[in-house]
């Protein structure tokens, strides 16, 4: 399989948060910022590996300034890293007031998706093509996220299979 550059299957979307969206306040819910982060990851993953993909873990979300109705929001997302059958998208959001123009990092989260085959098994995904001292960055931070993630996986098991140990 040839391997595919970042650019190839990176997606901006726009959505402008609306009542539903939000509480009696005005406030956007944060879990309808989560989905939209979930729906932006899944369309890079899915044009990324060409096959069906589902969401295997969401490592961090942090919010960092509140979103109100009428804010237009952007779901910038990338490729970090890619596995065999896994892959790690970066998604950073941004609000912007529509009245006065103002921009703010609003959230940022890092989704790992597996690759399916018809039947529904992990299936392989092209290599990544890495081209700028960015793309080589956050690809040395998502192998280092990566091999955080396996040592918890293993612990949980190991705490899993004896009890007593882990308190």
């Amino acid at each position: 399989m040839e391997g595919k550059r970042v650019q190839d299957s990176s997606v901006t979307i726009a959505q402008v948060m609306i009542p539903q969206d939000a509480n009696p306040a005005g406030n956007v819910h944060g879990g309808v910022i989560m989905k939209l982060i979930d729906t932006a990851a899944a369309v890079v993953a899915s044009r990324h590996a060409r096959s069906n993909t589902v969401t295997a873990s969401i490592d961090r979300l942090d919010f960092h300034h509140p979103v109100f109705v009428g804010d237009l929001l952007f779901f910038k997302a990338g490729l970090n890293m890619v596995g065999r059958t896994s892959m790690e998208v970066g998604v950073r959001v941004e609000s912007e007031n529509l009245i006065t123009g103002e921009v703010r990092h609003t959230a940022s989260a890092y989704l790992t998706f597996v690759a399916l085959d018809k039947e529904g098994r992990p299936q392989s995904v092209p290599q990544l093509s890495l081209e700028t001292e960015e793309e080589m960055r956050r690809n040395r931070e998502a192998r280092t996220r990566r091999a955080m993630r396996l040592a918890e996986r293993k612990q949980e098991a190991k705490c899993q299979l004896e009890p007593g140990s882990c308190m």
